[in-house]
């Protein structure tokens, strides 16, 4: 505390010459070292439109050959979510937007917690304080809530009064001693000098005449944003700021502490909201739209990245299906619009199942995807499962072709709709009375053709046998006799073709199926 006392005393010298900023920088022709970041708060879980935040800066890093970095701004010591800090890099990483630097990765510029560099945002309040941009301020509490309700009750914008900035080095003095606790603000000063937003364009917002001077240092020692950021964009190089457009209005702030410090400041394009179809506000509050969620329900990372840039702007073309290689390639800073992009979460399981199809015809990638559902099986089914022959890899393989471009997820082949596939159904004589009295026969000539087709089972071909088979029987209606194979092989009413549902089972089943219906409809007419 001794220390500050120094700080506040110290705010009586004159002030020195300030310095011009460079407010003309674009990015149309980016030079130098690319360094961009990204820095949430931990005070809860990676949401949509942080991922979105994120991806926006990994993508420009990657194509101008920088550096994506991770900070987590972890000064707002309440409000840390336990866990929350471990949660935001597993989902970057599992995202694949990793950072080149951060807490996990460690490199050159850390710690990249704010918390392990409270001696620096010291360090820096201390030279604001000496160069008088900066004020002890011992206003209470309660007297800034008197200040507000005040304002609130004439219609005026809540703002502190700058009452302290005023007081004389021999009371700010008197109140150290005393002990009396004060916070460290900034002097907002008019004259704010326009910057050139790679987004927005040019800016300019007169923060003097609508705020009151703000909070640097907290009474806790611990630093606020508009200082923190600042410092660590400085000391971490940071060459591009980008970020939502919610901060636009505050940059003309941080603007002025970067002249105050005499530090060039990071070219900054803020990008617009990420928004519901209906243009309301994506909140937090929407339990579905953080990143573990969709993790959760079988959502594909690459999908997630395409359709939060497909609904927004700044590439080259909307289509579907592109993956994290194609965003950079066709990526154009001058290409980002002002608008909000509207998020129609709809339309996310097209965007997976275009994205599973692209996986399941990677070899490598199905590889992953057979070990990923032989989990959920044996999680799901297990008790039920009467030949582990469905676990087999090649068996799964051989499913998930057959069903690619018509499944969004994983997930629904372990749903009831598709349990045909890993557990025989239990089909009853009442259920085959009630579609045909010829069952037995059916049944007899469905093992005739599979033991004449042998292995080389495929779809095309027994769709052609299914109806040279249906004409053989008398009594039976062709879409009788289907709605029966149907029954047979899965017990349902309804699913993929019946030529389908015998290619993916293979013949040694089909006939097990088959075998079991025919002595099903022989025991009902003895």
């Amino acid at each position: 505390m001794q220390l500050r006392w120094v700080w506040c005393l110290s705010a009586v010298r004159n002030r020195p010459v300030q310095l011009q900023l460079n407010a003309t920088r674009r990015c149309s022709t980016v030079q130098g070292e690319v360094r961009v970041r990204f820095a949430p708060s931990p005070t809860g879980f990676l949401h949509l439109g942080g991922l979105r935040t994120a991806l926006y800066n990994y993508i420009f890093a990657k194509k101008y050959g920088g550096s994506f970095i991770l900070r987590l701004e972890d000064t707002d010591q309440s409000r840390l979510v336990p866990g929350a800090a471990e949660a935001i890099e597993d989902m970057l990483e599992w995202a694949g937007v990793p950072p080149d630097e951060g807490p996990r990765r460690g490199g050159s510029v850390g710690p990249y917690l704010q918390s392990q560099r409270l001696d620096l945002y010291s360090r820096t309040a201390q030279q604001l304080v000496e160069s008088d941009h900066a004020y002890c301020c011992f206003c209470s509490s309660q007297r800034l809530d008197l200040l507000k309700k005040e304002a609130l009750r004439t219609g005026q914008t809540p703002r502190y009064d700058n009452r302290c900035r005023h007081l004389r080095p021999g009371q700010v003095q008197e109140k150290l001693a005393q002990g009396v606790p004060h916070v460290i603000r900034f002097r907002l000063d008019a004259g704010v000098e326009p910057f050139q937003d790679l987004i927005f364009g040019r800016n300019h917002h007169e923060v003097a005449q609508v705020e009151g001077d703000p909070v640097v240092m907290k009474a806790d020692d611990f630093p606020t944003y508009h200082l923190a950021n600042i410092v660590d964009d400085h000391y971490m190089r940071i060459s591009h700021v980008l970020r939502g457009s919610e901060w636009l209005i505050s940059t003309s702030k941080h603007l002025l502490m970067y002249r105050a410090l005499g530090w060039q400041p990071p070219t900054f394009g803020h990008l617009p909201l990420l928004m519901n179809k209906d243009g309301t506000k994506l909140s937090k509050r929407q339990g579905d739209i953080f990143i573990q969620s969709f993790q959760r329900d079988g959502v594909l990372p690459e999908a997630l990245l395409d359709i939060t840039t497909n609904c927004g702007s700044g590439f080259k073309t909307n289509r579907i299906g592109r993956r994290i290689d194609e965003l950079i390639a066709e990526f154009n800073p001058s290409k980002i619009t002002t608008h909000s992009a509207l998020l129609d979460l709809e339309k996310l399981p097209e965007f997976n199942r275009i994205h599973l199809k692209r996986r399941i015809e990677d070899e490598a990638q199905c590889l992953l995807l057979i070990r990923d559902l032989q989990a959920q099986i044996q999680q799901a089914c297990t008790a039920q499962i009467q030949d582990e022959e469905v676990l087999h890899e090649d068996y799964i393989r051989r499913v998930l072709h057959l069903r690619k471009g018509h499944i969004s997820s994983l997930k629904q082949l372990v749903s009831p709709a598709y349990s045909y596939l890993w557990v025989r159904p239990s089909v009853s004589s009442q259920q085959v009375a009630a579609l045909t009295t010829e069952g037995q026969h059916i049944a007899s000539l469905v093992l005739k053709l599979i033991a004449e087709r042998g292995e080389e089972l495929a779809v095309d071909r027994l769709n052609k046998d299914l109806k040279t088979l249906a004409k053989q029987i008398k009594a039976t209606k062709y879409r009788e006799v289907m709605k029966l194979l149907r029954l047979a092989l899965s017990g349902l009413q309804q699913g993929p073709s019946v030529a389908e549902m015998m290619v993916s089972l293979g013949p040694a089943e089909i006939s097990h199926r088959f075998q079991k219906l025919a002595l099903l409809s022989e025991t009902s007419q003895t």
